[in-house]
This record gives C-alpha cells, structure tokens and sequence, in this order.
C-alpha cells in the first residue's frame, strides 16, 4: 500500500484561512455531521463513497476528514487505488480547532 498524504488540522485551516480553494469531504456519518463540519467540506458518509466515485475528479486534489482520521485514512486508500489525488487530515475533527457549521 502506498503511502498517503497528510494534512494537520493546524495547516488545513491556515490554508482556509489564506483563502486556497481546496476540495474537502468529510466522511463521517450523518449524526455526527450534525455536532458541526467544516463550512467548505461536502458530506459523502464513507460508506456511500464507491457510490459517488462520479463526484470526484482525478485532475484534483481532496481532502478527507472523520472524526479522528483512521476513517478518513481507510477512503484515501481505497479512492487512491482508483487513481484519485488524497490527502488525509490526521487527527481528524477531534483535533480540529475552527470554526465548524451545523448543517
């Protein structure tokens, strides 16, 4: 298995912060989406990602993010074999210090 990119919390929201546009998903499921997600992520619960391969582009980047990154992790390998550029926010929303939305 091939090694996947990591960002910190810390260097995701200083890239936010700076205004890059990033493509970020967060994978959790639906009730834990509700304590609150990051205002730019879109919401794909991981089980329901091989369903929705046709909403990713392989000529972007995305970032994932779970509650503490192990799941998050397990989508970057899996969309990373089909050939998807990943990147795995470790520590996932445990660690995350932003602002977060309830949606």
């Amino acid at each position: 298995m091939s090694e996947i990119k990591s960002i910190t919390p810390a260097e995701l929201e200083a890239k936010l912060e700076s205004g890059e546009q990033l493509e970020i998903v967060d994978v959790r499921e639906d009730e834990e989406v509700q304590m609150g997600m990051i205002g730019e992520a879109k919401h794909i619960p991981m089980n329901e990602i091989p369903a929705n391969l046709d909403q990713f582009d392989k000529e972007k980047e995305y970032i994932f993010v779970c509650r503490s990154g192990r799941r998050s992790e397990n989508v970057c390998h899996y969309l990373q074999e089909q050939g998807f550029k990943v990147v795995n926010m470790t520590g996932g929303m445990l660690e995350w210090t932003g602002e977060v939305v309830f949606k």
